[in-house]
């Protein structure tokens, strides 16, 4: 047809310089949608995701497994769990330090997926030295401890014997001493718990009748990361049964007294474990000590009132000194 080059027709695109020019453009623009769309996913997945890394030292022969939450560079804030309980049990309490804070959460020796004792070496010092082991080797400085339970007392003793080391202390619903009572209790409950259960259902099932007003989400997110299925099937704890052999009647006062940082206790008031004539005695031991009653809460308050738990301890930690 007259007018026409190179067999064209009218209806063609891209024909003349500008029109290469505009296709062109907007194949550039649908890459880059589709570029920050990708972007957009991935970091929606990274958000979403578990926001750790499951790291490893070897310390004392073992080796010890650790949640590392971020933040390099930022004040080590290390948190220890109690007996029987894992590193996870602070997953919902990490992530809300770890944008001010190098936040790390430690499987105590026996527990998790640290290595057991050959000896069944679960004294208190015994995890101090484990703790003393990671702190050396991440070379962590002006450290923010906290523990509930067994994990209270490790931090107490490591307090007490590095108090150049700690710029603030947070121990949960635990004190220097360790009763009869309280050490026997916990042997009878490894024994009854020995052959485990079908499934993590119905350990769920038996956290929820037995441990306190505790979260369906929190009692499932112990159940998946604290155990293990056994040889024929069924869910057992990961936890040492030696631990016992460590859990005795226990006096820390030595330890406690040589605590020299900032310390908060926090207690559930519905729990004996640190009974009020205890508490004066912190008081009167202690320079510069804070302790808070979270009445009718029991043995665990980060797990049993997780919000209020969270608000105390950010008070705590924005306290000048």
């Amino acid at each position: 047809m007259v007018g026409q080059k190179n067999g064209s027709s009218p209806d063609s695109p891209c024909l003349t310089g500008s029109g290469r020019a505009d296709r062109l453009l907007a194949m550039i623009r649908t890459c880059l949608a589709a570029a920050c769309l990708f972007l957009a996913a991935d970091l929606a997945a990274q958000s979403s995701g578990p926001g750790y890394q499951d790291r490893f030292v070897t310390v004392n022969g073992l080796r010890i497994h650790y949640l590392d939450w971020g933040g390099d560079g930022k004040p080590p804030f290390l948190m220890l769990h109690g007996i029987g309980r894992v590193a996870h049990s602070f997953d919902h309490i990490a992530p809300r330090f770890r944008d001010q804070y190098h936040v790390i959460a430690m499987d105590m020796r026996g527990h998790g997926d640290s290595s057991w004792s050959p000896e069944g070496a679960y004294l208190v010092e015994d995890y101090v030295k484990d703790v003393e082991g990671l702190v050396e080797q991440l070379n962590l400085r002006g450290l923010l401890l906290l523990g509930n339970s067994t994990g209270g007392r490790v931090v107490q003793v490591y307090a007490g014997l590095h108090p150049e080391r700690v710029s603030r202390l947070i121990v949960e619903d635990v004190g220097p001493e360790r009763t009869n009572e309280i050490a026997s209790g916990f042997a009878r409950r490894v024994a009854q718990e020995a052959s485990g259960w079908a499934s993590e259902d119905e350990l769920v099932a038996s956290l929820e009748r037995n441990g306190g007003p505790v979260s369906d989400t929190l009692q499932r997110n112990y159940a998946h990361f604290g155990t293990k299925k056994r040889d024929d099937g069924r869910i057992v704890w990961k936890r040492d049964p030696n631990l016992v052999k460590g859990f005795v009647p226990t006096e820390l006062w030595r330890f406690v007294r040589q605590i020299r940082c900032p310390t908060l206790y926090v207690l559930g008031g519905a729990s004996n474990i640190v009974p009020r004539a205890t508490q004066q005695q912190l008081k009167d031991t202690l320079p510069n000590v804070r302790i808070v009653v979270m009445p009718g809460l029991g043995h665990y308050p980060h797990l049993e009132a997780p919000e209020d738990y969270i608000r105390i301890v950010q008070s705590f930690l924005s306290e000048k000194i």
